[in-house]
C-alpha cells in the first residue's frame, strides 16, 4: 500500500520559533508562543513595545478578524492556517458552546496548538493537518471560516476562496486578514526570484492581490463582500517591536531584515495595506 506524500513546509521563521520555544526562550515564548502574526493597537501611539504589550496586540488582531466575521457563541468555526492555535484560543476563552476546528499544513505547529488550546466549558476543539486549497471537510458544515495573516502562503487565493465557500453553510462568513498592495505596485509584487532565492525567512509569500482583485475573486466564488477595513496604521508598531527583539535576541537574519523593512516601507508609504475582509455566502 502506498501512502500519499506529506505536504512539504518551508517556513524558516517557524523553524527558528519552534527551536526557540523548545529552548524555552522567554521573549519568543511571550511574543510568539500563542500567535504568529502582526499586532493590532487601537491607539498605536500608546504602544509600549514590551513583550506583554505585543502579546496583547496579537490577541487584539485575532479579535478584530472575529468581529469582522461576526463570531458568536454556538457556532462551528474553522480557522485555516491556524498556526499555534492563538485565534482559536481567543474564541475558546470568550465564547461558549463552540465547535472549533484548526487546520494547518505543518504538523509541528499543530502539535503545539493541541497542547495550548484545551476546550473550555462546553466547547470542543479539534486540529487537522491539511491543505487550505483542498479542505478535508464536507460541503456546508461551518458557520464561519477564518484565515488570519496566512493566505499569502497559499498557492492559489482563488482556489482557497472556492473551498471556503464550499464548506460554509448558507449565510456563513469568511473573515480574513491579508496584505493588499495598491494597484500601482501590484504588478511589481508578482515578480519572483529564481530558486532557491524565492523562499525567504518568511517562506514563499505572494503579496500581489489588490483589493479590487480580491473582491472580484470572492464574487466569482459566489461571495458577497460585507466588510473592508484598512488597519495598516494600527499594525505599524509591529515593525518597531520586531526590530527591538531582533536586537535583543541577536538574531537579525539578513533576509528577515530586508523583507520586514520592505513591508514596513511600503506600508508607511500607503502602497501596501493591511486589510481585514469579510465575505458572506448568500443565505439562499
Amino acid at each position: 500500500m502506498t501512502h500519499p506524500e506529506k505536504p512539504k513546509v518551508n517556513l524558516p521563521y517557524f523553524d527558528y520559533l519552534l527551536d526557540s520555544l523548545a529552548q524555552k526562550d522567554p521573549i519568543v515564548t511571550q511574543s510568539f508562543g500563542r500567535h504568529v502574526h502582526w499586532g493590532y493597537w487601537s491607539k498605536p501611539s500608546a504602544a509600549t513595545l514590551t513583550s506583554d504589550d505585543f502579546a496583547l496586540a496579537a490577541d487584539c488582531l485575532s479579535q478584530q478578524v472575529c468581529f469582522a466575521g461576526n463570531v458568536s457563541s454556538r457556532q462551528i468555526i474553522l480557522d485555516v492556517g491556524c498556526g499555534f492555535g492563538g485565534t482559536l484560543a481567543v474564541i475558546n476563552e470568550t465564547h461558549s458552546d463552540m465547535t472549533l476546528h484548526g487546520l494547518n499544513l505543518d504538523n509541528r505547529q499543530l502539535q503545539r496548538a493541541k497542547t495550548l488550546v484545551q476546550p473550555k466549558a462546553s466547547n470542543t476543539v479539534q486540529f487537522h493537518q491539511g491543505n487550505a486549497c483542498a479542505l478535508p471537510f464536507p460541503n456546508q458544515v461551518f458557520d464561519r471560516v477564518l484565515a488570519v495573516e496566512c493566505i499569502f502562503h497559499f498557492p492559489d487565493r482563488a482556489q482557497f476562496l472556492k473551498e471556503a465557500f464550499r464548506v460554509l453553510k448558507p449565510g456563513g462568513i469568511l473573515s480574513l486578514s491579508d496584505f493588499t498592495p495598491k494597484n500601482v505596485i501590484a504588478p511589481l509584487m508578482k515578480i519572483t526570484l529564481p530558486k532557491p532565492f524565492d523562499v525567504g525567512f518568511y517562506g514563499h509569500c505572494r503579496v500581489d492581490t489588490p483589493l479590487r482583485r480580491y473582491h472580484a475573486i470572492a464574487n466569482q466564488s459566489g461571495f458577497i463582500t460585507t466588510i473592508e477595513n484598512n488597519i495598516t496604521n494600527n499594525t505599524l508598531p509591529t515593525y518597531r517591536y520586531l526590530r527591538k527583539i531582533g536586537i535583543q535576541q541577536k538574531q537579525l537574519h539578513f533576509t528577515a531584515l530586508i523583507e520586514t523593512l520592505t513591508i514596513e516601507l511600503l506600508s508607511r508609504l500607503h502602497l501596501l495595506d493591511y486589510s481585514i475582509l469579510a465575505y458572506q455566502r448568500p443565505k439562499h
